[in-house]
């Protein structure tokens, strides 16, 4: 074959990689091999720890107890039930970025433009008020006294000088929530060795046995918000891209990371991502990178998550089950450390509440990073191509640092409309993104990495799922606005 014609064979096998992916709001992909994947587990092991991390967060320390203390363990079946579904929805974000190196919400703005800014927008409201910041301050409090709205004002410009200061944010990231999941785990061992009595043990089956939805007792949202939101939600699912890009994964390795304007050394990047030839050693790289990627995440983030629920409800269970006066809000985590202080000693209350207070902190840090990382992704892309997107991450950081700041200084407390808000904006984004994974890893990438018919029917399930708490939640949330 002369030169002329494998050039121009060549040609014809890129033009058929990119005939599939929409190109009227964005460029085509570059053309590029699949990097190898680590012959080992460890040195991908990361982004479903970040993501561990920063999802046990209230949820975990204060939701999920808060229901075993009024009905049992009956509930706890529905945190594995929410965690396996993300688990397919998490995978289906990583299937895209893995083959690409574009982040889910680059690919969602190639059939549109402005999704990727419909979603950033979204997360913006379900996050702007500092609650993480205000809740790990609170209970911060409990062990050194203090004012809880100055310790949480500290925390966020903290949070904005820990970010700006990272020469790689991922890697800071990674070893914050690496630390909190280690913190967390402790927890985990020592009380279940001091605090969980026999009793308690022996009821672990009804976990199984016993298994209901106790609406009546504690109402539809609360339980369904629970489901649906066990270990992350919302928007942090699709940061799941960013994360797994930081880290290397597939065709990320190719993308620039986010590194701080003051100790980082930025790279030039390309607005758009890559695609890979179908040829048989690039799917021999996919197949290898696509069952690690469901390894680490099956052993961090769902595993992680789901020992991390099944433990707090067992310990709440164990000491405040049947306690009337409970509330469920920060002030219940309060109550349990001093209800445990009594049973168990003074120390194990006070490591219990040190727990908490990294908890919380991490998951605000993770949950400014993501937002910001979002919103930075979406305007990099669409709209402002020739500004790095590590300029626009920063300004959103200390934009969202700024607000929260105001927002506690002037004594505000969240709002009505935005509890609202924040209740049906993150199954209501669960329930849009679930459908566009489908459509975009159906439609753009290569028959070989399309996902199959069970990855297919997760996300149908999760799409009805969200879809239906979305309706259920909306409805209720309005109907108690009104009475």
């Amino acid at each position: 074959m002369s030169e002329q014609h494998r050039n121009d064979d060549l040609s014809d096998r890129r033009s058929t990689v990119l005939e599939r992916f929409p190109t009227k709001h964005l460029p085509s992909p570059q053309v590029r091999d699949l990097p190898a994947a680590p012959p080992r587990l460890l040195p991908i092991l990361g982004p479903g720890i970040v993501a561990a991390g920063v999802g046990l967060a209230s949820g975990e320390f204060i939701l999920y107890p808060y229901i075993a203390s009024q009905v049992g363990l009956v509930f706890v079946w529905a945190a594995l039930v929410g965690l396996v579904t993300q688990f397919f929805i998490n995978m289906e974000i990583e299937r895209y970025t893995l083959a690409t190196g574009e982040t889910a919400l680059t690919g969602f703005s190639r059939f549109w433009k402005h999704w990727g800014l419909v979603f950033a927008v979204m997360a913006y409201f379900a996050n702007l008020w500092p609650g993480w910041a205000t809740s790990s301050a609170t209970l911060l409090t409990y062990l050194v006294g203090g004012d809880a709205t100055w310790i949480a004002v500290g925390m966020l410009v903290a949070i904005g000088v820990a970010l700006t200061l990272a020469p790689v944010v991922y890697t800071v990231l990674e070893r914050v929530e690496t630390v909190k999941v280690v913190a967390v785990l402790v927890l985990v061992v020592v009380g279940a060795t001091f605090a969980i009595g026999a009793d308690a043990w022996r009821d672990v089956p009804d976990v199984v046995t016993e298994a209901s939805v106790p609406a009546d007792q504690l109402g539809f949202a609360l339980l369904m918000g629970a489901l649906a939101f066990a270990g992350a939600g919302g928007g942090q699912n699709l940061c799941q891209s960013n994360w797994i890009r930081d880290k290397r994964f597939g065709m990320g390795a190719y993308v620039p990371r986010i590194v701080s304007p003051i100790t980082g050394e930025p790279e030039a990047a390309p607005t758009t991502g890559y695609a890979f030839e179908p040829t048989a050693e690039n799917l021999a790289r996919w197949r290898r990178w696509w069952r690690m990627a469901n390894i680490e995440q099956l052993v961090t983030f769902v595993a992680i998550t789901f020992v991390t629920i099944l433990f707090t409800s067992l310990l709440a269970y164990a000491t405040v089950f049947g306690r009337p006066g409970l509330d469920s809000d920060i002030s219940f985590v309060r109550t349990e450390g001093e209800v445990l202080a009594d049973a168990v000693g003074g120390w194990f209350g006070t490591l219990f509440w040190i727990v908490g207070v990294v908890s919380l902190f991490a998951a605000a840090l993770g949950i400014v990073d993501y937002t910001s990382r979002l919103a930075a992704d979406v305007l990099r892309v669409s709209y402002f191509e020739r500004v790095s997107e590590s300029k626009l991450y920063f300004a959103l950081v200390w934009g969202l640092v700024f607000f929260g700041c105001l927002v506690l200084l002037f004594g505000l407390t969240q709002p009505l409309v935005l509890l609202v808000i924040s209740a049906v904006v993150g199954g209501f984004m669960m329930f849009v993104y679930s459908g566009l994974l489908l459509l975009l890893n159906r439609r753009v990438l290569p028959e070989a990495v399309k996902p199959r018919a069970v990855r297919v029917g997760a996300l149908v399930w999760a799409v009805l799922l969200f879809g239906t708490l979305s309706v259920l939640t909306f409805d209720e949330q309005i109907r108690n606005l009104l009475s």
